[in-house]
């Protein structure tokens, strides 16, 4: 089979009512599969994930959180340690809207406890605490989408 023989086939493909087209010789095997299907599926799926405007929201919440801090002592933030996203996701303080937040600002800590959940690809990670002490404040709002190593949680070490 040579090339031209299969440019018509393609488009005969492409015109034709068909989706595929597969030919078995001895040296040699072909097919030829029409996605359009597929294409207009993925599309609507992967564009609205990066191009979701929720995202400038919690950058003007963290941007506007250090303003707050400014206004406390310095010394006090000095000593803070910060929980940081391990990954890309939808942040969430509870496990569903009906339940109470995991942790909330003045609740105490331990290396281990669950302080958020973070969905990335429709699997729920639950986030854990890696210092002990005590929430001084939450940096993000529920429900909205965390980049990598953003600041979550300040916490005041025990």
């Amino acid at each position: 089979m040579d090339l031209k023989e299969i440019q018509a086939l393609i488009k005969f493909v492409s015109t034709a009512g068909v989706d595929e087209v597969e030919i078995n010789r001895k040296d040699f095997k072909l097919v030829i599969k029409k996605n359009a299907i597929q294409v207009t599926s993925v599309a609507p799926v992967a564009m609205p994930q990066p191009i979701a405007l929720p995202a400038a929201q919690p950058a003007a919440a963290v941007a506007a959180a250090p303003a707050s801090p400014a206004a406390a002592p310095a010394a006090k933030a000095d000593n803070l340690i910060t929980i940081k996203s391990p990954m890309v996701g939808t942040f969430y303080r509870s496990s569903n809207p009906d339940t109470p937040a995991f942790v909330n600002v003045g609740d105490e800590v331990k290396s281990g406890k669950v302080v958020c959940i973070i969905e990335a690809m429709k699997l729920f990670n639950e986030i854990e605490s890696e210092v002990s002490g005590r929430i001084v404040k939450v940096l993000v709002e529920n429900a909205t989408p965390v980049e990598y190593d953003q600041p979550l949680f300040l916490v005041e070490p025990a």
